[in-house]
């Protein structure tokens, strides 16, 4: 098979929700010599685009979201088997800080913006709901991450958003991280006004926004 065939057959197995054509096609890949970061990226990551737009207009719902992450978690292990620890966590986008914020005890918005990022190929340290504002910055440092998303699902809470930001500032830290924020009463004009990095409305967009800020950040 050529490397075009190859990772059209990746994208293809995410599309069709298909573990054992993932598995099939990542070996396929390695057999070729394809590099895993761009099997990855150009094939399995291809793929999950698709689901997660079918998934924004309807045409997809959570259990086959989560059938298509758990296809390209799949593959991800057959293309990085022969990595070191070093070397797959290299092949990783970045590192993702995500959780529900101080107050708020909604998540499901959350876990599958979590699944959006894992299926992308993102390391993801969740800390779930209604996480204290200083423990958010404290595992901030701990992990080492590149982003901060925070999730919230009422009014009430969002100034935990902000609340965030200012500690981060506080700390002389605010620079190291990029900041993204969501939730149902969340929108860019917030984030513009608290001081965020970015602002997504679907989980989808969520990955995107993270992209574009990496790549701007790395430039």
């Amino acid at each position: 098979m050529t490397r075009e065939e190859i990772l059209a057959k990746l994208k293809e197995s995410i599309v069709e929700m298909d573990e054992d054509l993932a598995e099939e096609a990542a070996h396929e890949a390695l057999e070729a010599g394809l590099d895993p970061l761009i099997a990855i990226t150009d094939g399995l990551s291809e793929g999950m685009l698709v689901v997660s737009d079918l998934f924004d207009i309807g045409e997809a719902f959570v259990p086959q979201l989560m059938v298509a992450a758990e296809a390209f978690e799949k593959a991800v292990e057959v293309l990085t088997s022969n990595l070191t620890d070093d070397e797959k966590q290299a092949s990783k986008l970045g590192k993702v800080l995500i959780h529900t914020v101080q107050g708020d005890v909604h998540d499901i918005g959350k876990n599958i913006v979590k699944t959006m990022f894992e299926a992308n190929n993102f390391q993801v340290f969740d800390l779930g709901r209604d996480v204290q504002v200083e423990l958010v910055v404290e595992k901030a440092k701990e992990y080492g991450v590149d982003i901060i998303a925070g999730s919230a699902l009422m009014t009430t809470t969002m100034p935990a958003q902000k609340d965030i930001i200012r500690l981060l500032a506080e700390e002389g830290i605010r620079d190291d991280y990029i900041i993204m924020y969501g939730g149902a009463p969340v929108f860019q004009d917030w984030c513009d006004k608290i001081g965020a990095d970015g602002y997504a409305d679907t989980a989808a967009g969520a990955v995107e926004v993270a992209k574009k800020l990496l790549a701007q950040k790395a430039s």
